[in-house]
């Protein structure tokens, strides 16, 4: 498979903050309101350093994206720098549907953890069944905006990064003030194979710091502000996120922590601020995991159109309805729909981490085999691709020592990769594709 997407134009309009707002964005979309009470469920009080693992494995992955980002900007990303690398065989057609795959699980974990915030407002009688109707319901509503305006939520998002960062900040700037630190002692502690395996289960937390490489074509003098930006994005949810798990353990007790599991963090700042301080999480989450769906959804049913105008997804994500990629928005969401509503949400964080990890060992590897091009340093991208590798060992590990059935699913998510890239050699069969026909027009 060859990238269909062409280079984005340098018009220059981002400049460095605007590429971090990117980043951070993307991270902080979701991921820590839905997962913070699994990694404190499995980490304890060392759970800071659970994130700070994770942390370190994003980290290192972002030399990778930063140099090929400079070398080849696209608004391809991820899609555009396997292609470059492996070329038209089956290991970039596989990697860029286990991509969208993992993209769909994300959009579910938001979801899911919409539908957790969003019941807590609602009568205890009524929490089950309104969790699933508002799992439900925000994903339906949000794709009849991509239908019909996918730009009203899009217009708001530079306010909600900033509204929910700023609410995080001040919530744990006032945390510190009255949590009990000595929770997060050593004394505290979980093994160290806890840890590892605590950061490993919440790492898609750390997911969207590669969406600045998606913008790498618009961002000022990219050779510069494309790694600092990486780098600071990374860096400082790195903080954010220790900082949140440090005061979360040291204002509720374990106890607390399990029964509130899906929305830990709104029950920490009730400790905090009161009732006022729980609404004000609660507001933040539904805000934040509304927009990271929006972006999900906008931007992943555009990638399937790509994959499938390339072959490895099947032919109907092709067609547009009124212009519009309609058909691989609607399989997306209902994709996004049944996972967020059947499948528990440690399954979903543990798929979700399981596909990311093996896309940025992937990626690591990528820049390994074009080093020339990218003018890179291998052995860093080489420690990448170890370290993307072997926490995904990790995980695994933990998932059949604690959850042994969730194997099954990760085993369904490679079936569903490997079916992906098999629909593309049979249609490769059939017909040539747009990029081996040399006319451009679509396969």
């Amino acid at each position: 498979m060859t990238a269909r997407r062409g280079t984005a134009n340098s018009d220059g309009t981002i400049g460095y903050l605007a590429a971090v707002s990117i980043g951070v964005g993307g991270m902080v979309g979701g991921g820590i309101f839905a997962v913070l009470g699994l990694a404190v469920g499995v980490g304890g009080g060392g759970t800071f350093l659970a994130f700070l693992v994770a942390g370190l494995v994003a980290l290192v992955t972002t030399y990778s994206y930063a140099r090929l980002s400079i070398a080849m900007p696209s608004d391809g990303g991820t899609v555009t720098f396997l292609d470059a690398a492996f070329g038209s065989g089956s290991i970039p057609g596989t990697l860029n549907v286990l991509l969208w795959l993992s993209y769909v699980i994300t959009t579910a974990l938001y979801a899911y953890a919409f539908g957790s915030y969003g019941s807590t407002l609602l009568p205890d009688s009524a929490e089950t069944l309104s969790l699933h109707v508002l799992i439900s319901a925000v994903i339906l509503v949000i794709t009849a905006l991509n239908v019909f305006s996918a730009k009203l939520i899009a217009a708001a998002e530079d306010y909600i990064v900033a509204a929910k960062i700023a609410i995080l900040v001040l919530f744990v700037a006032f945390a510190l003030t009255q949590a009990d630190l000595g929770a997060s002692a050593p004394a505290e502690w979980e093994s160290a194979g806890s840890l590892i395996a605590g950061g490993m289960l919440i790492f898609v937390a750390y997911e969207g710091f590669e969406l600045i490489a998606n913008a790498a074509g618009d961002i000022r003098n990219p050779k510069r502000e494309i790694p600092r930006a990486l780098y600071t994005s990374v860096l400082f949810t790195i903080v954010l996120y220790m900082l949140v798990a440090i005061v979360t353990v040291g204002l509720l007790s374990p106890s607390e922590i399990v029964s509130a599991a899906d929305f830990a963090l709104a029950e920490a700042a009730q400790q905090v601020w009161g009732g006022i301080g729980f609404n004000l999480i609660v507001v933040a989450a539904l805000l934040s995991t509304a927009s990271a769906i929006n972006a999900t959804l906008y931007g992943t049913s555009r990638l399937s159109v790509d994959i499938a105008l390339d072959g490895e997804l099947p032919t109907r994500l092709e067609r547009k309805i009124a212009g519009k990629p309609l058909v691989g928005l609607f399989l997306t969401a209902a994709a996004s729909l049944a996972i967020a509503n059947f499948v528990p949400l440690a399954a979903i964080s543990s798929l979700a981490s399981a596909g990311f990890l093996i896309i940025f060992a992937a990626v690591n590897v990528a820049n390994v085999r074009l080093a020339d091009r990218t003018e890179s340093h291998r052995y860093i991208s080489v420690c990448g691709a170890i370290m993307c590798l072997g926490a995904l060992v990790a995980l695994i590990a933990h998932i059949a020592a604690d959850r042994p059935a969730d194997l099954i699913l990760l085993g369904g998510l490679i079936a569903l990769t490997y079916l992906g890239e098999a629909t593309y050699q049979h249609r490769r069969r059939r017909r040539p594709l747009a990029h081996e026909s040399g006319d451009g027009s679509p396969g």
